[in-house]
Formats: structure tokens, sequence, C-alpha cells
């Protein structure tokens, strides 16, 4: 094989270990920092990290490098959300209305060691770990490294940084920090935190919740999710707010406190959760925010990308399937660009950065759903509508959760437009009362009011594209 350009990657999460394959899959020399502990020989993800939808666009990144089918071999399907009330009574709302349409639970740490281990397989690729970068010199195109183990400091220079290194990005922070040039950068925090639990399985290794649902509790201000495990149990998320609202996980403090908390709110999950209280106590509770910043590189030096460019909540599911499609754009664009990296990296961001930011307000908008609007009925009445939309016309009809999920051939930016402007179309002709799900919904019913969606939803995209807004 004849070797290209050395390629340092700061971070071996998974953008990285995709990103550090494929380049490996292309000929070059890469070299893989990682700041952890090889997740494959140490455990270091209790309770730090969410549980991970796998869809369409996550999964045409891993059909890239050849991985697709190992990575179905290690996810559970889940077809919709099982919602659950107060009460312990559910319902059930489908993802897509057309079949075989579903995202995928998946461990974290299985699919990233499963990316690690397909990339050491390749002789031009080399992975160190505890290593932890303290700070790039962008005009030298040297990284600097400290051993965890050994606390000695080490520099490497390469012909070019890919920071894949998360929200908190050494390389993004040195942007800034060194002031070589004019660098936008903002980070917000939402006002609540996240901490995981667990749901173990039965005493036979089974689920004891559906495994085919995301199960959501949504309570107005706060929420619990749960998604499955291969291993029979649920990753419990509680979604709370940090110190405002009745309830929240500083007044949270004592065991009673947190029992009466999930024995009232949440008592079905509460049944099932039986260390809640030292789980609680002893899993960390975790920051949410979205990162925005441009440019995302330096010259034909250095370039971000995945959450070290446009970290998102994960909300909509789509945060690694966002970073692993950065890696599919960035192959196409390398494709034709081979060799010119200030112009490799200037059309990746210019082709990102849009869809990118809109992946990230959708996000933060879905949490609003799954926390208050999945209960509310005229929000109920337009999915039941949507699904039978989907069913009946599968071909003409996506909605906006569909386009960002399973249409990988939507960017986020076209589907947040459209979906936006479908959901307002179908919302204001519920609450007017021009249509209703409750009647007979005959395919020739539905292509009437699939004709009145696309007109309303064309009319008020022509409405924004004259008024210059996105």
């Amino acid at each position: 094989m004849n070797k290209k350009e050395n390629i340092l990657i700061v971070g071996a999460g998974l953008c990285g270990s995709l990103l550090a394959l494929r380049l490996a899959q292309r000929g070059h020399q890469v070299a893989v920092y990682e700041s952890r502990p090889d997740l494959r020989t140490t455990d270091i993800s209790a309770g730090k990290s969410i549980n991970l939808a796998l869809s369409d666009r996550g999964f045409k990144a891993l059909r890239l490098v050849g991985m697709e089918e190992k990575a179905r071999e290690i996810c559970i399907p889940m077809s919709g959300r099982l919602i659950h009330d107060v009460a312990g009574n559910t319902f059930s709302s489908e993802y897509s209305g057309r079949e075989g349409e579903y995202i995928n639970s998946i461990s974290r740490g299985d699919l990233n060691g499963l990316l690690l281990t397909e990339a050491e397989k390749h002789e031009n690729v080399s992975i160190y770990f505890n290593k932890r970068c303290t700070s790039v010199d962008l005009e030298n195109n040297k990284a600097h490294f400290e051993c965890a183990e050994t606390k000695e400091t080490f520099s490497v220079t390469a012909t070019a940084i890919l920071g894949t290194d998360g929200a908190g990005s050494v390389l993004r922070k040195s942007y800034y920090l060194e002031r070589k040039f004019l660098f936008s950068y903002s980070q917000n925090y939402l006002t609540h935190g996240y901490k995981e639990l667990e749901i173990p399985a039965d005493a036979n290794g089974n689920h004891q919740l559906s495994k085919e649902h995301l199960h959501i509790w949504p309570r107005g201000e706060y929420m619990l999710i749960a998604l499955p495990n291969m291993d029979g149990s649920f990753t419990v998320t509680l979604f709370l707010g940090r110190e405002e609202g009745v309830y929240n996980f500083k007044s949270l403090s004592s065991e009673e406190k947190i029992k009466t908390f999930f024995k009232t709110q949440f008592p079905d999950a509460f049944a099932l959760i039986p260390n809640i209280a030292a789980e609680f106590f002893n899993n960390p509770t975790g920051a949410l925010g979205t990162v925005k910043c441009a440019p995302w590189y330096y010259q034909h030096k250095t370039l971000i990308m995945g959450d070290a460019a446009h970290a998102v909540v994960p909300f909509y599911g789509q945060g690694m399937n966002a970073s692993f499609e950065d890696v599919t754009v960035f192959d196409a664009i390398l494709s034709k660009h081979e060799g010119d990296w200030e112009r490799v990296f200037k059309e990746f961001e210019k082709a990102r950065k849009e869809d990118t930011d809109a992946i990230g307000d959708l996000a933060e908008e879905n949490y609003f759903e799954m926390r208050d609007h999945v209960t509310n009925p005229l929000f109920k009445e337009k999915r039941r509508l949507e699904m039978e939309l989907e069913k009946n016309f599968p071909t003409e009809y996506f909605s906006k959760y569909a386009m960002v999920t399973f249409k990988e051939d939507i960017p986020y930016s076209i589907a947040m437009k459209k979906g936006r402007a479908q959901d307002k179309a179908l919302l204001n002709m519920i609450a007017d009362k021009e249509l209703s799900t409750s009647g007979d919904m005959t395919k020739e019913v539905l292509a009437v009011i699939l004709k009145k969606v696309q007109k309303e939803t064309n009319e008020m995209l022509a409405e924004d594209a004259i008024a210059g807004l996105k």
C-alpha cells in the first residue's frame, strides 16, 4: 500500500474511530490519541453516557467502511415510543407508518470497541490510550500531550490534525485561545441535567419491559426514558432540573426524597429499579449542551469534526448519527480534492455547517415534545394522521421525524424547514376542525388531506423564502 500523508486524530470516540478506519482504508498513515483508557479493557462508561439510537444516517457511514452488518448484530430495533403515564398506563406512538423503519438501541461502548478493533487491523493505524491532549500549536501543526500513567509530556507533528475530541474539544479551545483568526463560539446548556440508572433483566435474563420500544415517562418539567440493552437490562435516564422546579437534582438529597419522587412520579419504573437510591447517589449528573462554532478549520492544517464542532443534546437521537454523517461527507469531498487539505476543510464546513446547526435546534425542540407534547391530544391526533399518511402514501409523505431519522438523502436543514411547515399545516387544520382522525380515514379521504397539507406546506415555505427566513 502506498502511504499518504500522516494524519493525527485527537480523540478515539465514535467519530474518531470511524474516521481513523476510513482514512486507513484510503491509505493514509493515521495516529489516534485518546485521553481515556481503552474502553475494550476498562469499564469507563457507567453512569456517564446516554444510550445511543442508531438510524439510517449512521448506517450509511458504517456501510461506507464495511461495518454495517457487524453493527446490526449488536442492535435492538425499536419501532416507536411507549408512553407511561403516572398511573402506569401506556400507549404507543410509532416512529413511522412505513414498513421497516425503526431506530436501534446500541451500546456506545460496544460500537466504539467494534470500530477501534477494525481500525487496528490496518497496519497504517496506531492508537494510543491514556494520552491527554493539552493544547495544539496551530501554526506548526503540533499537538501537545501528557501521558496519564507517567505524567510525561510529548508533542506530535502531522500533515493534518483532526479534532474529534468531543464537546470539550482541546483543538477547538486552541482555536480561540491562540487568537490566530476570528473564531465564533457558543455553548448553550439546558437548565436540566441527566442521570443514568438501570432496570436489570429479570431472573431469566429477559427484559422486564417491551424491548421493541423506547420508553418515555413524560411529566412536563422532567421526564424519564429507558432504552433496551442486549443483556436484558434497560438503561434508564432521568432528565431533571438542576435547581429549579418542585423536584430537582439539588433537592433530591436523601434516600427518602429520592424514593418518594420516583414512587409518586414514575411508580411502574420505580418498582423495577431495585437499587435506585444507591445508583442515584453514585452516578454522576451530566450536563446537556449544544455547541455551535465557526470556522471549523485553520488553513490546511487542522479541522474539528463531530461533537467538537457541533455537539447536540440527545433528544432527537442524532448526535452520533450526525457525527457519522460528517465522516461520510468528508470522505466524498476528500475523493474530489485529495491532497488539497485547505480546500477539503473549507468545502466540508460549507457542506455541513447549516445542517449541523439545524439538528442542534431540532434536538432542543424535541426535548419539549418528548417531555410535554406527547400526551397532548392535539399532538397525538397529528401523529396518528401522519402515520396514516405515511402508511398510505409511503413515497409522497414523510413526517419531520421521518425526514431526519430515515431519509439520509435529505439534509437536516431541509428536513427542519419542511418538517416545521408540515407540522404547522397539520396542527392548524386539526385545531380549526378542518380535519380529524376520528372519522372514516379511507385512502380517498387521506388523498384529499395530503393534497391540502402539501399545498399549505409549500405556501409557507414560499413565504419564508420571500421573507428570507431559514
